[in-house]
């Protein structure tokens, strides 16, 4: 069985695959206080919870955008799983060419996004994956990563606009029954869910306008259902690309 962890900045995404399946899939939180001993002892508590155990995993796959859990997920795979991870890096087989001014610079879950989606979807294919910042990511025909584009999350946004507003209430994020709210949370949720969307719809015509055809619109992330359903562009939304990307890659290298 292999276990794929993706180490984002906000969540740490654990999935269980047998074979091409998978099986099980838990968010922790990102902590980079934790050691290898606090996370194994909570992936532990999950697996035990669906009647798994460690002993049962014989590979694993890990990519992070947090440096200093590289070495806590390193340790945990090798001590409990007994199994040394493939680290997403340079010089691991992706199936995808990286056409970025330094390769070295694009986060590992982009790559693996990428690899995913063009598997998945062919190409031309844009991701936009909402996760901590909102990450557009764009894949050619051939399997080309293109680039893309950074903007900052709509949690973190969001945050920002609490924090900094004393007068506006934490709000649930959800589509509001009309664009123009009529009360202080409908306004918010329109001025966010709305707002985000067009800033998603505007990049990815931009982008489209600049490649000279209409390429495949992917979403995954947190809240991907939620810009996907008021989006003109978005096609598609796959919440388990980054995982099943990781599986993807793992299958490549060994």
């Amino acid at each position: 069985m292999l276990m794929a962890i993706d180490v984002g900045n906000t969540n740490v995404v654990i999935g269980l695959f047998q074979g091409e399946e998978l099986q099980h899939q838990w968010r922790l939180s990102t902590d980079r206080s934790r050691t290898a001993d606090d996370y194994a002892v909570l992936i532990k508590g999950l697996m035990d919870m669906v009647g798994m155990s460690m002993e049962e995993v014989d590979g694993a796959v890990l990519a992070s955008v947090v440096p200093p859990l590289v070495g806590t997920f390193r340790e945990l795979c090798s001590g409990y799983l007994k199994v040394k991870p493939l680290i997403i890096g340079p010089n691991i087989k992706t199936g995808v060419r990286v056409l970025y001014d330094n390769p070295r610079e694009v986060g590992a879950d982009r790559i693996v996004n990428a690899a995913a989606a063009h598997r998945e979807y062919g190409g031309p294919v844009i991701v936009v994956d909402f996760g901590t910042a909102t990450t557009f990511d764009v894949i050619s025909r051939q399997g080309e990563y293109l680039g893309g584009a950074i903007a900052p999350g709509i949690g973190i946004s969001t945050e920002a606009l609490f924090h900094r507003a004393a007068k506006l209430p934490k709000i649930e994020l959800r589509e509001p029954p009309s664009v123009i709210g009529k009360n202080t949370i409908h306004s918010m949720q329109s001025g966010i869910v709305f707002g985000f969307a067009g800033q998603v719809d505007a990049l990815n015509r931009r982008i489209a306008e600049e490649l000279g055809e209409e390429p495949m619109v992917v979403a995954t992330g947190g809240l991907a259902e939620l810009v996907a359903g008021v989006s003109e562009t978005i096609q598609a939304v796959d919440p388990l690309l980054t995982i099943k990307g990781l599986r993807i890659i793992y299958e490549l290298n060994t």
